[in-house]
């Protein structure tokens, strides 16, 4: 693989938040377990460091709504789940990223009501203005949202990447099956190869 501009380069962060990844919460039940024994935070950490000491862009992506949930179209089970759990309401602790995500001065938190972070926000603009033609994209979960940025950042037209180590899914069978899938729309790219594959 020959070397990409850092400077070009996003790193996307998907759903750190307490309703996902917490232990006890509402989906942090289902993926807590696989967030703790893969290092997952840790590792998204790492990730978004090196691509902001290498002059790249960071963006969070934090799925929540109104506490009233008039901003949530429950035409998808994912999003029937969260109306039905009462989780991710946009001024509660549980939509919050969790404190052990590092958040940069320079970083974007960005919030979204789909499961795929470009719809229906700014994201692409914020891409094209930046000049970003690569995006990294790690978090939780493999198989629903990260997939989802995946693929929409591929149809977008950027060159796509999912950091296999710095994300994970309710379970190691989900996760692998979504990375196999992937490798139609995007590269496989681990914490410690992105200094080598995005370097000046």
């Amino acid at each position: 693989m020959s070397s990409l501009n850092p400077k070009s380069t996003a790193v996307l962060a998907i759903h750190l938040q307490h309703d996902i990844v917490s232990e006890n919460t509402a989906f942090g039940s289902i993926f807590n377990q696989q967030v703790v024994a893969n290092d997952v935070l840790a590792k998204c950490n790492k990730a978004m460091q090196t691509v902001r000491d290498m002059g790249g862009t960071v963006v969070l992506a934090r799925i929540a709504f109104n506490p009233d949930y008039s901003n949530l179209v429950p035409t998808l089970p994912l999003l029937q789940m969260v109306l039905q759990a009462g989780c991710l309401k946009d001024g509660e602790h549980g939509a919050e990223l969790v404190p052990q995500v590092e958040v940069g001065p320079e970083d974007v938190v960005l919030t979204h009501q789909r499961p795929g972070p470009f719809t229906d926000t700014n994201l692409h603009e914020l891409f094209q203005a930046k000049g970003i033609e690569n995006v990294l994209v790690c978090g939780v979960a493999t198989n629903a949202s990260v997939e989802g940025a995946a693929r929409q950042a591929s149809d977008l037209g950027y060159s796509t990447f999912v950091v296999s180590d710095a994300s994970s899914a309710a379970d190691q069978a989900s996760h692998d099956a979504s990375i196999g899938s992937l490798g139609l729309f995007a590269q496989m790219i681990t914490v410690e190869e992105i200094s080598t594959v995005f370097s000046t």
